[in-house]
């Protein structure tokens, strides 16, 4: 069952991680819920669990899931950067857009 659990989780971190590095478009709700509810199960199965104890098997996969979570996380901390980088490029280009005089009182010819 702990296995299995770490299996699904593993799938989900590295389904998340190669759409961001491939730019594909992902149901990033899905797979935050998909991660939650992993989590959540391995929090279940895991309590009172002593590590000593683990299979070889297990303990393979555990030590897989640390660093695919680790990648994961480099992976999201790009992601993220780039989308803070995009959003303030456009703040900055609205702004200069609007300080171009687009959008200030005009007197039109003869009235001033």
């Amino acid at each position: 069952m702990l296995l299995a659990a770490l299996k699904r989780l593993e799938a989900t971190v590295e389904a998340e991680t190669e759409a961001l590095l491939a730019h594909r478009p992902a149901d990033h709700a899905a797979l935050n819920a998909a991660k939650s509810q992993s989590l959540l199960e391995l929090t279940r199965l895991t309590r009172g669990l002593d590590a000593e104890s683990l299979d070889a098997a297990t303990a393979i996969h555990l030590a897989r899931l640390r660093d695919k979570l680790a990648r994961n996380q480099e992976v999201v901390a790009l992601h993220l950067r780039a989308v803070e980088e995009i959003g303030e490029t456009l703040a900055e280009a609205a702004l200069r857009a609007d300080s171009d005089g687009t959008y200030s009182a005009r007197i039109a010819p003869g009235h001033g």
